[in-house]
């Protein structure tokens, strides 16, 4: 029997991740073409592909892609520096896409959502991950942090801090040079932006609760059974206050 391997430290990159592997597995043919959109360093594409899974994983900056495709040794997995836009002309459609980590980067999530519907099989399953809004993290640590840079006294004494408590600016999942969050969904914001674009949202699932904010952060970085903790704690929460949304999507 194949060992499966996860590349992933965090507890709840974990979770993340075993939750899209458990969607992919339930739902999807065994030898079933998946398109990892936004795949960053190409982790979850990598772990999929592990199932025998046919797996593209695409992403528009080339450094982040050129990390995927050293670390890949699976001849079912492949990367490309390209754009979901420029992958739509080829016409290609899949079970499955994944956008992990992603809506909360675009301007207009809206055009991206729009060509995934048009490379995704009518049958096919869309899984989107974010975090959630107003949940810890974005409330106590992503927007004092963005409002943080416009003051470069403030800004460069937090960057000093975040270097010197070892923090780096890039993360396990991506290197791309810009990871700033412009969208902070709620629940509704996600069924709204679904209806919008001719989705339903089939399924919603809990991340953490604040082991990634600080100065819990600095123990949980440490202690992996905190993380684990902190998960569990998630679950038996209302949704509103768990730190992300791991999401199942199909077409209308």
């Amino acid at each position: 029997m194949t060992t499966i391997t996860y590349e992933y430290e965090r507890f709840t990159d974990n979770k993340r991740l075993k939750f899209i592997e458990s969607c992919l597995q339930q739902g999807i043919p065994a030898q079933g073409r998946v398109l990892d959109v936004g795949c960053g360093n190409g982790v979850i594409s990598r772990h999929l592909g592990q199932f025998g899974y046919d797996v593209l994983g695409i992403d528009i900056s080339q450094k982040t892609i050129d990390v995927a495709r050293s670390k890949n040794k699976l001849p079912n997995v492949h990367f490309e520096a390209i754009s979901a836009e420029a992958l739509k002309a080829q016409g290609q459609q899949y079970d499955a896409v994944i956008c992990s980590e992603v809506l909360e980067h675009l301007d207009q999530p809206g055009i991206l959502l729009e060509t995934i519907a048009a490379a995704l099989k009518p049958e096919g399953m869309l899984i989107v991950t974010v975090p959630n809004g107003k949940g810890p993290r974005e409330v106590c640590v992503t927007k004092p942090m963005l409002k943080a840079r416009n003051n470069p006294a403030i800004w460069g004494f937090i960057n000093g801090i975040k270097k010197a408590l070892g923090f780096r600016g890039t993360t396990v999942q991506s290197q791309a040079d810009n990871l700033d969050h412009v969208q902070f969904f709620t629940r509704k914001d996600l069924h709204d932006l679904a209806t919008a674009h001719d989705f339903k949202i089939v399924r919603f699932a809990k991340t953490n609760f604040v082991e990634d904010v600080f100065p819990f952060s600095l123990f949980t970085k440490r202690i992996k059974f905190l993380q684990a903790l902190d998960c569990q704690v998630a679950e038996i929460l209302p949704l509103g206050f768990t730190g992300g949304f791991n999401t199942v999507w199909r077409k209308k």
